[in-house]
């Protein structure tokens, strides 16, 4: 008999199971035979005739089942394994791989029920370990989606048949960080990566988690420790180079972004970050050079349209910045700082019902503060629409004190043009 080992996505690979004596079937024996060789159209005509000759041979079926997958009739490779299940249910084989093929087929709960079964079973392989991992490991990854917390277990034990499994570690961190469960996450990364020291997209995952809580120092000695045993890695350089940033090591961070770009010239990513490097020593025309350049070979990235449109704001070119917020928010509308920066360009292009749109899709995310109120105030302002510009301003001033004193000098100043009966009320006692 040949039995399997699955990995994601569900395949079927073959072993040989050898069996007692007294059921050795001569056609069964030529037909593996075949089968090694790839003459599937051999072994099939072979297994025919041992299945006519005897119905009940599971070893036969099963034979037949992994036959028909290789001449890809699943519904006959199914129809195989099922008879080759109802002949002998006890076979771990046989139940994985019918298991793998429904899932392939994406038949999830007849899947679910053949792959469970399996892991109630003793592989009959060289690899008993390992087929009972992978039997784990495949029933996790299907139920993952329907139920996690069951998916997690999966995983969990698929680690445990098999301690060298770093796979069913990778799938329970993704798992665990599509849940934003990002501390279990990192411990699943870790421990992959000591079980897989040589595949470098594990620390650079771990380092992503790490950077995504804002673990900079932990995200820094993953990085340190990848770029000294792959010195040259781009992957590496560029993440590493957003993590020293980020803790203001901008001179060390510039030297591996400029490493990334001789190794990739033109990189887009690479001049985002040095683009933000350059804000950060106030070069404000070197940044725009390199955001222009991430946003025209990254059309799509909202990112780069945000960094773009806010510098182009702070340089008060707001006709440009107002095109570049817009569509980073039409690429990510959940990128709550755009919202703001919109509504201040909105306001100075005098577009103000554009602004207070900004204004309203903002407070979705983020709450109001001084300045928000401000703007809102001044906005209905030059609208003339003057009982919610009285009542912004007076929200402004009541929730700002003394951060912005031009503004509180601007905003009591309009109150008493704008409200004479209440003047007194609006100035500075003393």
């Amino acid at each position: 008999m040949y039995a399997h080992a699955q990995q994601s996505p569900p395949t079927i690979r073959h072993h040989r199971v050898e069996e007692p004596a007294p059921e050795q079937n001569t056609d069964v024996d030529h037909a593996e035979a075949a089968m090694q060789k790839d003459d599937f159209a051999g072994a099939e005509a072979l297994l025919q005739k041992a299945v006519a000759a005897k119905p009940e041979d599971y070893r036969a079926w099963f034979d037949l089942g992994y036959v028909y997958n290789a001449l890809q009739r699943p519904a006959d490779s199914v129809a195989a394994y099922r008879k080759s299940i109802a002949a002998k249910p006890d076979v771990f084989e046989s139940n994985l791989d019918l298991g793998l093929l429904l899932a392939k087929q994406g038949d999830n709960a007849e899947a679910a029920k053949y792959l469970e079964a399996a892991t109630e079973l003793k592989p009959t392989n060289a690899h008993p370990e390992q087929s009972l991992s992978s039997a784990w490991d495949a029933l996790g990854e299907l139920e993952q989606h329907s139920d996690p917390q069951l998916a997690l277990r999966d995983f969990a034990e698929a680690a445990k048949s098999d301690p060298a499994n770093y796979e069913a570690h990778i799938d329970a961190a993704q798992l665990l960080q599509s849940q934003n469960k990002l501390d279990a996450a990192a411990r699943e990364y870790q421990i992959a990566g000591e079980l897989a020291p040589s595949l470098r997209a594990i620390p650079l995952t771990l380092a992503s988690i790490y950077y995504q809580q804002e673990k900079y120092a932990e995200a820094e000695q993953v990085l340190r420790k990848l770029v000294a045993a792959d010195p040259g890695y781009p992957a590496a350089e560029y993440q590493f180079a957003r993590v020293l940033s980020a803790e203001g090591k901008n001179e060390e961070a510039l030297q591996h972004l400029q490493l990334v770009q001789q190794l990739n010239p033109g990189d887009a990513h690479a001049a985002l970050e040095l683009g933000a490097l350059d804000v950060k020593a106030g070069k404000d025309s070197e940044a725009e050079q390199e955001f222009r350049v991430a946003v025209q070979r990254l059309p799509q990235d909202a990112d780069a349209h945000f960094a773009l449109g806010s510098l182009l704001m702070h340089e008060k070119k707001f006709p440009e910045a107002q095109q570049e917020l817009i569509a980073a928010i039409r690429l990510k509308p959940d990128l709550a700082e755009a919202y703001g920066n919109l509504a201040v360009v909105a306001a100075a292009n005098k577009n103000y019902s554009m602004a207070l749109q900004a204004l309203d899709d903002r407070a979705k995310f983020l709450p109001e503060t001084p300045a928000t109120y401000f703007l809102r105030a001044t906005t209905y302002d030059n609208l003339k629409a003057v009982p919610q510009a009285v009542d912004y301003y007076k929200r402004f001033l009541a929730v700002d004190n003394g951060k912005f004193p031009d503004q509180e000098w601007q905003a009591r100043h309009r109150l008493i043009a704008l409200d004479p009966k209440h003047a007194d009320n609006y100035r500075v006692k003393k």
